[in-house]
């Protein structure tokens, strides 16, 4: 059983560091007993050395060079295998605000909320990419104006009611026009970056919550609700137009004839909803048991069976216009070609058994899915393989979206205030 002993230079005290020990199980002994320095403030000194710093002593010869860190120790420490250096694990210290490990293309990102807040949104403004919002339950909204290294809480007066707790679902940009949208229902509209924000009135008989918003161009957006009603604005939101004609739950009610599996069953509402550059949508049902699509010119949404046995968990679209799919209990799932189709093809990936909830793609051959557990997974070929970043295992918390801003600027939005962010 391999042993490597330390003494300190004023004691003549040991620890004793066996190699079965796991690495948490070292690191909390090292918290719970620190190793001392000594009292003339040089480093720790392996016992070896101390030996004979004492027989040198006696011989009238110079005393060893005092080592200086922990880097140099382990420098100067040839002796020591090397299969035990990462059981060790004498590192610099870590950076002050975070003791979690270094993730291998992403950082961890703390924000001045409560731990409990649920990240769901973030967008910058177009002509400034250092300037963005980030948006999340609890009515909050934090503002960044240095890329996304710092954040702090922005104060809107229009979203602020004693009576309401409002969730922020979505925000998006064109030029220096932004909108946000949030539930209960409210609409919020700026012309300058996000310097002033205006509260827009909406009709008490919307049909569902907003959970989408898009915009388009000078006073213009796309909205969507959870009812699957699409409407369209081109004077700053104070008249609507719908893109479709009626609700989803209307389509199903007059298609259920038509072999759609589990529409008897629909509640009305999307679980989840994703549009593509070219204006398309994909919507997953609320119990995940068949999905939605609709192109700009469609009357109505048309449903889809699921060609897979295990209920949809998300949907979206790739860099090259297919469909990605992901089911609930880890599965990923890509389309055949691109465009609309029903004919999937499952894609082998270690998900360790939890939930995959999001994929964003970061050009057309890089692309992350994030999950459960802080699971992180990478393709580099398109979606035809994946490989798990192994050092985000240890975020302890969900990560729901993965948001690309361009192929530089990237996020991983979780719970609990948990904000990832992209180094490349």
């Amino acid at each position: 059983m391999a042993t490597l002993q330390f003494a300190e230079c004023s004691s003549n005290s040991t620890i004793i560091l066996n190699s079965p020990f796991s690495r948490r199980t070292l690191l909390r002994h090292r918290h719970h007993r620190p190793l001392s320095r000594q009292s003339n403030g040089g480093g720790l000194v392996p016992k070896a050395a101390a030996a004979a710093a004492a027989t040198s002593s006696s011989e009238s010869q110079p005393q060893p060079p005092v080592i200086a860190n922990r880097r140099q120790f382990i420098a100067q420490t040839t002796s020591v295998s090397l299969s035990l250096l990462p059981l060790i694990g004498f590192t610099s210290p870590p950076d002050a605000k975070s003791e979690e490990p270094l993730l291998s293309d992403w950082e961890r990102v703390f924000l001045p909320i409560d731990p409990g807040v649920v990240l769901l949104d973030i967008a910058f403004v177009p002509d400034d990419l250092k300037h963005g919002f980030l948006l999340g339950t609890r009515q909050t909204i934090l503002e960044t104006k240095d890329g996304g290294d710092t954040w702090f809480p922005r104060s809107i007066p229009a979203a602020e009611e004693e009576d309401f707790n409002y969730r922020f679902n979505s925000i998006s940009f064109k030029g220096k026009e932004g909108w946000v949208v949030g539930k209960p229902p409210i609409l919020l509209y700026t012309s300058d970056t996000g310097e002033n924000w205006e509260r827009i009135p909406l009709s008490a008989q919307l049909p569902g919550d907003m959970v989408y918003i898009k915009a388009t161009g000078e006073k213009s957006a796309e909205m969507v609700t959870d009812q699957g009603a699409i409407y369209v604005t081109s004077n700053k939101g104070y008249n609507w137009r719908a893109a479709v004609q009626e609700t989803v739950s209307a389509t199903l009610n007059r298609t259920v004839s038509s072999g759609i599996s589990g529409a008897s069953y629909y509640t009305g509402t999307f679980n989840t909803v994703n549009r593509s550059p070219d204006g398309r949508y994909v919507a997953v049902s609320s119990r995940g048991n068949f999905y939605l699509t609709w192109e700009p010119g469609q009357p109505y949404w048309q449903p889809h069976n699921r060609a897979i046995a295990r209920r949809i968990q998300n949907m979206g679209w790739r860099a090259d216009g297919g469909l990605w799919l992901l089911v609930r209990g880890g599965g990923l799932y890509l389309s055949k070609g691109t465009g609309l189709t029903e004919d999937f093809e499952e894609v082998p990936v270690q998900s360790r058994g939890f939930g995959l909830l999001d994929v964003g793609y970061r050009s057309q051959e890089e692309a992350w899915a994030a999950g459960g557990s802080g699971i992180l997974l990478r393709t580099t070929n398109g979606g035809k393989t994946w490989i798990r970043d192994k050092a985000a295992d240890n975020i302890a918390a969900n990560l729901y979206s993965v948001k690309f801003i361009n192929e530089k600027k990237g996020f991983v939005l979780g719970n609990d205030g948990v904000l990832l962010r992209y180094l490349g």
